[in-house]
């Protein structure tokens, strides 16, 4: 999924149940509530996003993350994981590696994903290139190898998400991603197929009659997905999460955000950099929690919709 807003996923098929299924929020007994999970997701990355998305977790500004496990600060963000049980972090399932020279490999032995490498020996930079080149066995051993090495760093991970929307890059993906979620016992991150559809998700061959199917096997779907919001400075970003609350439906609603301190390392990796810096500022800050409550908005994790499973 690429880091602008959308909603769901694709329009509704004309298989689908003239009844629609209850939404997310009424199976946990909310109905008519505005319910919210701001996640960070590549937690792991680097240092500067550890310590953004660690002080935001542990604050209260965000209430689920997800960790890349092949990433070179993994084990710092796995330490928090340990020492903060309590914390809702899932992993951030990761088979790209798309920062010009700030880059990892795969966890799972070389030559067994041989289908993952770009010609430098690193993850491909892009969904598309994984989608060329990788088998879905390939891709299966992969995360089978992350998931392990999560578990032998002690994070007990309560979901699992895609990095850059590579796993529903092609359905045989897809089907390795929910059912490896099924065998942990966790939510995916997926969302549900409503009439709004994103103009981006157009590429990805995951439609809604694939999500549906999923839904009917008993997979949690969230109600509603935003992967971004327009701006790069503190006030830009501001008024598009002003504008997001104001508008937030009844229901789940994920939004994803990406944390980091300003430091020099952040503006090594990425020159996106400024947008993440007025996230962490924006979630952390009293401002942010005085709109919530403006809006009547509660806050909602992970953690929660597994007990729907």
């Amino acid at each position: 999924m690429r880091r602008r807003e959308f909603i769901g996923a694709v329009a509704l098929s004309a298989a689908a149940q003239s009844t629609p299924p209850r939404t997310t929020g009424e199976r946990l007994g909310k109905p008519g509530a505005r319910l919210l999970m701001v996640h960070a997701d590549d937690a792991g990355m680097c240092h500067s996003v550890n310590l953004a998305t660690r002080e935001a977790l542990l604050s209260g500004g965000v209430q689920s993350a997800s960790i890349m496990v092949p990433c070179p600060w993994f084990s710092e963000m796995a330490e928090t994981a340990r020492e903060h049980p309590e914390l809702d972090i899932g992993l951030h399932l990761t088979l790209t590696s798309e920062w010009k020279y700030y880059r990892w490999r795969p966890v799972a032995p070389w030559d067994k994903v041989k289908g993952l490498l770009d010609p430098d020996g690193y993850l491909w930079r892009d969904a598309r290139s994984v989608a060329m080149h990788a088998s879905a066995a390939e891709v299966e051993t992969e995360l089978r190898a992350q998931i392990e090495r999560a578990r032998q760093f002690g994070i007990r991970f309560t979901h699992v998400d895609t990095h850059m929307g590579t796993l529903y890059a092609r359905p045989d993906y897809f089907e390795v991603y929910t059912r490896l979620a099924r065998e942990a016992k966790v939510v995916c991150m997926m969302p549900r197929p409503t009439p709004e559809a994103a103009a981006e998700l157009a590429e990805y061959p995951i439609k809604a009659p694939a999500l549906e199917q999923k839904e009917r096997e008993g997979f949690v779907l969230l109600d509603r997905l935003v992967t971004g919001v327009d701006g790069r400075t503190l006030e830009e970003r501001r008024a598009s999460y002003s504008r997001l609350l104001a508008s937030l439906k009844p229901g789940v609603t994920k939004l994803i955000v990406h944390l980091a301190k300003d430091d020099p390392e952040i503006r090594g990796v990425t020159g996106n950099w400024e947008p993440r810096w007025s996230d962490f500022r924006f979630w952390t800050s009293e401002e942010a929690r005085a709109m919530l409550r403006e809006h009547s908005i509660q806050p909602v994790t992970y953690r929660e919709l597994d007990k729907l499973i």
